[in-house]
């Protein structure tokens, strides 16, 4: 890789033979090593806008990596541009994935980390610039001549975001030989991939297509991947995620797996060995807390805490109710950087307390929450992994009164969202689905 500094010099350097790449043979290698769905989006290079609506371990990243020097290869000595929907993941997700991509095909590049992200392919035909954008940031597009964007995960972008972004985007889309643009997502409900390309609007034009992906497409996933998502998701969530379907994914009762008959639980359980783990929202005034065990792969929720003032009253309601206890307190991630306190952060209060602290560095998104609490309510399998204790009545209440809004968001002012918070916040960091999605820190080889 060849690192240039802020004045363009050069720092580092990864393969020098651009002029000597023969562009047909490495295109021929990269397209043999995708499997058909992958190769379909790929290969089409006369669709002014595609979409690969794709199942989780599908190969939405490696697709995505393979269109990327396809169209710069095709449109030589031009600019191209991939999105991401914030710049963490730009940095976290895609970088990483296309460089490995570029070094295993051994393609010559160079990177300018500053002003903005961007890599120089090395071509026999002329270097092609690809910008990395993030959409919280999608106007720094404008102005530029592209031949070519590619967006990823873009059904996690606000649509209202995404509605204001995309005609501007295509408005770019003026210079090179191959003009297209490309969306790689799972799809998220009925969002921008289905006003785009599933409805009946959309599938009448001739201007787009949609390919979907679903993940046993991918041959290449560990034999035990599809049965693990069916463990860790709940059945309508294993439509969008395991085939890339369209599903209504925000109507109703946020919760819509609980039921009193299967998660409400009067059998009592010794639990006094085991490390009682804590979930929190912090809130002024109304500070939240679940109180479970967990026994094996299920969580036994045992009491609950709200209407606590402040992060010092929740902590000593916590030791009065469960003094000689190892405690591990999963609270909101925001703590770190607010307090109810005028002079530490509220996770610096937890942990003063003697509790070990299991915040994640970042608040995983709402749906993710969600999507991890329903799971255990009840999986792809029909499993049961949440119990509830009658005595968490606020609880019990809140789980089967959150409702969605119109704009398709959990209800946050009925007041029900606390104690539900404070539960996504525990199951999602012990027993979170996300952590086994192919590519993402497992170890898993993506195709």
């Amino acid at each position: 890789m060849t690192v240039l500094d802020n004045e363009g010099s050069v720092l580092d350097v990864f393969g020098t033979g651009g002029l000597d790449l023969d562009t047909e043979k490495l295109m021929s290698r990269i397209i043999d090593d995708l499997h058909p769905k992958q190769k379909a989006f790929v290969n089409d290079t006369e669709t002014e806008i595609i979409g690969l609506s794709a199942g989780y371990g599908a190969g939405k990243t490696r697709s995505l990596c393979a269109k990327a020097v396809q169209l710069a290869v095709m449109n030589a000595g031009f600019t191209g541009a991939v999105m991401e929907p914030t710049g963490s993941l730009i940095r976290d997700i895609w970088q990483a994935d296309f460089e490995q991509f570029l070094e295993n095909y051994e393609i010559p590049y160079s990177y300018r980390a500053s002003p903005l992200p961007e890599y120089i392919l090395h071509l026999p035909m002329g270097d092609t610039k690809i910008l990395c954008r993030s959409f919280e940031n999608w106007s720094r597009i404008i102005g530029l001549n592209l031949a070519f964007v590619l967006a990823d995960e873009i059904d996690t972008v606000s649509p209202t975001v995404c509605d204001r972004a995309f005609p501007k985007i295509l408005g770019r889309l003026r210079s090179g030989n191959v003009r297209q643009f490309g969306a790689a997502s799972t799809p998220e409900g009925f969002r921008w991939m289905w006003n785009t390309f599933g409805s009946d609007s959309a599938q009448s034009r001739e201007d787009r297509k949609l390919i979907r992906m679903r993940t046993r497409d991918n041959p290449y996933l560990p034999d035990d991947f599809i049965e693990r998502m069916q463990a860790n998701y709940d059945p309508s969530l294993l439509q969008a995620y395991l085939e890339g379907s369209f599903v209504n994914l925000n109507t109703g009762q946020v919760y819509d797996r609980f039921d009193r008959k299967k998660h409400v639980s009067t059998i009592v359980l010794d639990t006094s060995d085991e490390i009682l783990r804590v979930g929190i929202d912090f809130n002024i005034g109304n500070m939240s807390a679940v109180l479970g065990v967990r026994i094996g792969t299920k969580l036994v929720i045992i009491d609950e805490i709200h209407k606590c003032h402040d992060t010092d009253a929740l902590a000593q309601e916590i030791l009065r109710r469960y003094p000689q206890r190892t405690i591990c307190v999963y609270p909101d991630s925001s703590g770190g950087n607010r307090s109810t306190n005028a002079t530490l952060t509220d996770i610096n209060i937890l942990t003063n307390y003697g509790f070990k602290n299991m915040s994640p560095r970042s608040n995983p998104p709402v749906r993710d929450r969600v999507s991890s609490v329903q799971a255990l309510l009840e999986n792809g399998k029909g499993e049961v992994r949440l119990q509830i204790s009658p005595h968490c009545k606020r609880l019990i209440e809140c789980l089967e009164l959150q409702s969605y809004t119109e704009k398709g968001d959990p209800d946050k002012d009925s007041g029900y969202d606390h104690i539900n918070d404070a539960l996504g916040y525990l199951v999602w960091r012990e027993f979170n689905p996300l952590h086994m999605r192919a590519g993402r820190g497992t170890g898993v080889r993506i195709y």
